[in-house]
C-alpha cells in the first residue's frame, strides 16, 4: 500500500537519511470485507427509504453524491500527499546537514506516508461505491470535473481526465493519471432507436464489439469522450464491469464548433491501436477519416443498430 510514495523519493537525494516504516500497518484501515459490507449496507437501506415515492426518481443523483463522498475524501488526502512531497522537496534543496533539519525532513516523510495510507483506503471505499453504482444505475461513476485515479495496488479500472493526461505528460509527473497501457479509442453518439428490443441489441453490439478488441489488447485502455449519455455511457459501463481503464477527453466548451475537431487530435496523438467507431456526427466521420489517413485500424460499425456497414441487410 505503501510503495507508491516511496518509489516517488528514489528520484530524491536523501544520502544520509533513513526512511523507516510508516507507523501504522494495514490493520490501522477497515479491511476490504468490512468497507464492502457496511457500504452496501448502508446503500440497500438509503436506497429502500427512497423506492416507491416520489424521491425515487432522485436516486441516481443521491447515489453519485454517495460515491462523490469518498472520491473528495481521497482527493484532500492526494492534495496532502503533493504539498508534504513539495516540502520535501524544499527541504532537500536547503540542506544544513543538521539534526534539526533531518527531523523536520523525517517529520514530512512521515506525514506524506500517512496521507497516502489513507488516500488509498477512501479510493478503496469510493471503488465500492461505484461498483454499487454501477449495479443501481448502469452507468460508470466519474466526478464532474477531474479525474478518478487508482493507486491501490490490483485494482485497473480507473477514469483520467483528458486534461489531466496531457499536463501530466506535459510535466512527466504525477503516473496516476498516465495510465499504462494501449490506447483503444471509442467513439459515438446519441442514437434514438426504434424500439426496447432495438436498444438492447445495439447496446450489446458494443459489448461485443469491444470484448472481441481487449481480447486482441490485453492491456487496453479505452479512449473516450465521456458523454453521460448514448453509446460513450454504454462502452465506459463496459469498461467499469471489466476492470478497464479509461481515459476520458470531453469537450472544451470554450472551443465552441471547434471542440470536437480538437478533441479528435487530442485522442488521435495518443497513436492509439484501434478506433472503434459506432453511428454518430460528422465531428465523428471526420475523426475516422483521419484515423484510415495514419494508418489506425479502424473496427466500423456504423451500420444498422451499430452493425458493420458492410454487413448483409
Amino acid at each position: 500500500m505503501y510503495d507508491n510514495f516511496t518509489r516517488s523519493l528514489s528520484g530524491l537525494d536523501l544520502s544520509g537519511l533513513s526512511i523507516t516504516t510508516p507507523p501504522f500497518g494495514p490493520t490501522d484501515f477497515p479491511c476490504e470485507n468490512a468497507i464492502q459490507q457496511t457500504l452496501a449496507g448502508v446503500w440497500s437501506d438509503l436506497f429502500a427509504l427512497f423506492s416507491d415515492t416520489a424521491l425515487e426518481a432522485d436516486g441516481e443523483d443521491i447515489a453519485w453524491g454517495f460515491v462523490n463522498l469518498f472520491h473528495r475524501a481521497a482527493s484532500r488526502k492526494s492534495s496532502a500527499v503533493d504539498r508534504a512531497t513539495d516540502e520535501i522537496r524544499a527541504l532537500l534543496a536547503s540542506a544544513d546537514g543538521s539534526e534539526i533539519h533531518s527531523s523536520n525532513l523525517e517529520e514530512q516523510i512521515e506525514r506524506a506516508q500517512a496521507a497516502e495510507a489513507s488516500m488509498i483506503a477512501f479510493e478503496a471505499m469510493r471503488e465500492t461505491a461505484a461498483s454499487l453504482y454501477i449495479h443501481e444505475t448502469g452507468s460508470s461513476w466519474k466526478p464532474m470535473t477531474g479525474s478518478r485515479p487508482n493507486h491501490a495496488k490490483g485494482i485497473t479500472s480507473a477514469v483520467i481526465n483528458g486534461r489531466d493526461f496531457l499536463r501530466a505528460r506535459a510535466q512527466s509527473r504525477k503516473k496516476a493519471h498516465i495510465p499504462e497501457g494501449t490506447p483503444v479509442i471509442f467513439a459515438g453518439g446519441r442514437t434514438k432507436q426504434n424500439s426496447t428490443d432495438d436498444a438492447k441489441r445495439f447496446a450489446e453490439n458494443i459489448w461485443e464489439t469491444l470484448d472481441k478488441v481487449s481480447d486482441c489488447v490485453p492491456d487496453m485502455v479505452l479512449v473516450h469522450g465521456g458523454d453521460t449519455k448514448g453509446a460513450d455511457r454504454l462502452a465506459a459501463s463496459w469498461a467499469e464491469r471489466r476492470g478497464i481503464q479509461q481515459l476520458v477527453f470531453a469537450l472544451d466548451r470554450r472551443l465552441g464548433a471547434r471542440a470536437g475537431f480538437k478533441r479528435n487530435e487530442q485522442m488521435l496523438s495518443l497513436n492509439p491501436r484501434y478506433l472503434i467507431a459506432f453511428p454518430g456526427t460528422g465531428v465523428l466521420e471526420r475523426l475516422v477519416i483521419e484515423a484510415k489517413t495514419r494508418r489506425i485500424t479502424v473496427v466500423d460499425r456504423r451500420g444498422l443498430l451499430g452493425t458493420s456497414p458492410n454487413s448483409p441487410g
